[in-house]
């Protein structure tokens, strides 16, 4: 009777230690939800406020990481929000209805999350010369619309990078910085 008891003593202990280890992995999978849920509301509020038509310069101060990265092949470099918040007035002067949408669903793993965007505007403002080849020269009214796709990096709910593949190509040609050949 001793070993009965004693198997079931054993019994119930693997049955309690199962039932919290799986209490455990569904609270840290639900935890892993949600992040991807803010990282995800983040971004969204990002491309909303920063490359959006509802352009707002306090996105930056809000939701750049102070060290933040951002990069596309359209573009130098830029970190920290100093350089940034330069960087987009500058285009924005250039550039007054630039306006970039996301093309949803976002993609997002742990601190990852893909975005692709569409979007464009016209050259009607002051000159521009941030092109990796050529510049304009002020307002020559010249359109351009084109997609990417961006990798953000969100931290402690901050953007720490936001690196992009843009069809560059395809903005430089409108913008008549690159002529096709015959």
């Amino acid at each position: 009777m001793k070993k009965n008891k004693k198997g079931i003593y054993l019994h119930m202990v693997l049955l309690a230690s199962i039932c919290t280890l799986t209490t455990f992995a569904q609270a840290q999978e639900n935890d892993s939800k949600r992040h991807t849920e803010i990282n995800n509301q983040i971004v969204v509020k990002w491309l909303d406020n920063f490359w959006g038509a509802n352009y707002n310069p306090d996105i930056i101060d809000e939701l750049a990481a102070p060290d933040m990265i951002l990069q596309y092949s359209l573009h130098k470099p830029r970190k920290g929000q100093a350089d940034i918040k330069d960087f987009m007035k500058t285009f924005r002067d250039a550039f007054p209805d630039l306006s970039l949408k996301g093309a949803y669903p976002l993609l997002a793993d742990g601190e990852f999350v893909i975005a692709r965007w569409i979007g464009g505007g016209t050259h009607t403002g002051k000159a521009f010369s941030d092109w990796p080849i050529g510049s304009l020269p002020a307002a020559t009214g010249r359109k351009m619309y084109f997609s990417g796709t961006t990798v953000f990096r969100v931290v402690n709910g901050k953007l720490a990078e936001e690196i992009g593949l843009d069809d560059g190509l395809t903005a430089l040609t409108q913008l008549k910085l690159v002529v096709p050949g015959k």
